[in-house]
């Protein structure tokens, strides 16, 4: 996204609370975002944990497929519990050249 136009571009922030850590739920994000990329769209951010228990993500994209993904997380897994979640949208940085798991 850098140097790109973002007019067409979204930012989402998908947070899951539940039993979402220690289960593998931030490599499913990964995978995910891998399986839509591979669709042909283009999603970048990030996936972390966070210290109250919760999985955040934030990506920028399409909003065809940061749907698709938040779709994906509502589901999680299956040796995830999931109790919450939400997307909120906000406007594009462009800061990020990947999609990455963070510590």
């Amino acid at each position: 996204m850098l140097g790109m136009d973002t007019s067409n571009i979204y930012r989402a922030e998908i947070l899951v609370r539940g039993h979402v850590q220690g289960v593998g739920f931030r490599h499913f994000v990964l995978r995910s975002v891998e399986r839509l990329n591979a669709q042909g769209h283009t999603l970048r951010g990030y996936t972390r944990n966070l210290a109250d228990g919760s999985v955040i993500t934030v990506a920028e994209g399409n909003r065809v497929a940061l749907e698709a993904l938040y779709s994906y997380l509502r589901q999680g897994p299956t040796s995830a519990h999931i109790v919450a979640h939400q997307i909120s949208w906000h406007a594009p940085t462009g800061e990020f050249a990947t999609f990455d798991i963070r510590r």
